[in-house]
């Protein structure tokens, strides 16, 4: 399997691409992000977010536009979770955070390669307007700051959010949210109430009297 580490700290670099031959990866190296994207295609990519010519966000998106399968591990000291979500976001694979082990950076190559070489479908991302779901990790962001859900609250927003503008039914998200123990109509209209007042924005979730509710993007 062939890896591009992407890392300006050239003491760094040196010393994961090592440890990465030794597993017997074939590694090249680039410490810019003009060489990240000039680089020739590979299996994998462990990119440093901090890069001295530009954001390895960037980078990373323009990555993930020209190959859907291509794995992508950021890898870097940015371990805010604002920054996670934006890695993520942009099409990272899995992110990790320095200082770490090379035991735990193999682990996550191999779970990556492993997802792309099988053409696993890549996770599921959901957009809304301002309104940015992540399904497989079951994480939310409106406008870029992170909101934090139930369970419950999770399931109907992504029921909503999968059908953007349109009227999801009441029968639809009960469906959805309590296939097999079911539950009143009140109960959802009680969710409904809670994920809006989360969400910080009324409006982005409206009822449709009688009928069901609408994710609405701005």
């Amino acid at each position: 399997m062939r890896i591009l580490l992407v890392e300006d700290d050239a003491l760094v670099a040196g010393a994961m691409a090592s440890a990465l031959s030794r597993r017997g990866y074939d590694v090249e190296r680039a410490g810019t992000a003009a060489a990240a994207l000039a680089a020739a295609p590979c299996d994998l990519v462990l990119l440093d977010l901090t890069l001295p010519d530009g954001d390895g966000v960037e980078v990373c998106r323009a990555l993930r536009q020209r190959s859907a399968q291509l794995g992508i591990i950021a890898v870097t000291a940015r371990g805010e979770e604002r920054d996670r979500v934006l890695g993520l976001r942009m099409g990272a694979d899995d992110y990790v955070v320095k200082p770490f082990s090379m035991a735990e950076l193999e682990a996550r190559i191999v779970a990556v390669l492993r997802r792309s070489s099988s053409g696993t479908p890549r996770a599921e991302i959901i957009e809304v307007g301002p309104v940015w779901v992540d399904v497989a990790a079951r994480l939310v962001t409106v406008r870029g700051q992170s909101v934090a859900l139930t369970r419950k609250e999770f399931d109907i927003l992504v029921s909503l959010a999968r059908q953007p503008g349109a009227v999801v039914p009441h029968e639809r998200i009960l469906l959805d949210v309590w296939p097999t123990t079911g539950a009143a109509r009140h109960t959802v209209e009680v969710h409904v109430g809670s994920l809006r007042a989360k969400l910080g924005d009324p409006d982005l979730v409206r009822t449709v009297r009688g009928v069901g509710y609408r994710l609405c993007a701005e």
